[in-house]
């Protein structure tokens, strides 16, 4: 089982750091992702990792989101920094064949 967490209500410009723990799961050697739903859109994806440590971003992402992994505490993150109304969704990890439950990111003044 996947959650992620970390996020909330945030002023444009700021930053947010999300997390996704894995219970159960072993994320040593796995592909995870990041993904989002923005109200009245469908999922979009936003970045994610293999198990050599490479990253990809989506081009909105660049030089503003970064992904990261602990294997060791089978958790992933996600750093977002300057936030933009834009980035306003429920936000999701993916990988081992599971989809976890979504944390919310407000950004609002």
């Amino acid at each position: 089982q996947l959650q992620a967490s970390g996020g909330g209500l945030v002023q444009p410009g700021g930053s947010l750091r999300l997390s996704c723990v894995g219970s159960g799961l072993s994320f040593s050697g796995a592909a995870m992702s990041w993904l989002r739903q923005i109200p009245g859109k469908g999922f979009e994806w936003i970045s994610d990792t293999d198990s050599n440590g490479g990253t990809r971003l989506a081009t909105f992402a660049r030089g503003r989101f970064s992904i990261s992994r602990d294997n060791a505490k089978n958790t992933l993150y996600l750093q977002m920094n300057n936030l933009s109304s834009d980035d306003t969704g429920v936000y999701y990890c993916q990988g081992l064949g599971a989809r976890g439950k979504g944390t919310l990111v407000t950004v609002s003044s």
